[in-house]
């Protein structure tokens, strides 16, 4: 849209009345007809893209901590011995937990 700047501005007054004489002509009275609907509800319908991996069944091998891992007593992960990096009252901490 092209833009006059030889014309006139217009003060607050007369831009504050045009607008509200805007927003008057263009409100519209009418409800909306959509009802609240139950979130859960709503989700129970909704399906995320994929394949349906309900019937899958996990087969994971789960090995004992070796002798150079610990478990941070913080976030409990698996760590390697080099990121040790605060031993209290027996429990060893990792250096994103003390970082």
């Amino acid at each position: 849209m092209a833009t006059d700047y030889d014309a006139p501005r217009k003060n607050e007054d007369e831009l504050s009345e045009s607008s509200i004489e805007e927003l008057k002509s263009t409100r519209t009275d009418t409800q909306s007809a959509a009802v609240d609907v139950d979130e859960t509800e709503a989700a129970e319908g909704f399906e995320l893209p994929g394949a349906d991996l309900s019937g899958e069944e996990l087969m994971v091998r789960v090995l004992p901590a070796q002798a150079d891992e610990f478990t941070c007593a913080s976030c409990f992960l698996v760590r390697h011995r080099s990121q040790v990096a605060k031993e209290k009252n027996g429990m060893l901490y990792c250096t994103d937990c003390e970082g």
